[in-house]
């Protein structure tokens, strides 16, 4: 079973937004599709990028 499905499938293009906003703010080029030509660096700052925002957003959330 792969682990890399939606629980809402729904949400894929909101994720795919949140990626591409996250890896703006970071200064990564994402594309649309294959990606495969990010270095680890690049990658895991995307990654990081995002769940700092959904951090924030949660704090925010519980005020």
């Amino acid at each position: 079973m792969s682990s890399n499905k939606n629980v809402v499938p729904e949400a894929k293009e909101a994720l795919n937004r949140f990626k591409m906003e996250a890896a703006a703010e970071v200064g990564v080029n994402l594309k649309n599709g294959y990606n495969g030509d990010l270095t680890s660096k690049q990658a895991g700052s995307v990654g990081g990028q995002m769940v700092k925002k959904m951090i924030k957003a949660y704090e925010e959330g519980m005020k």
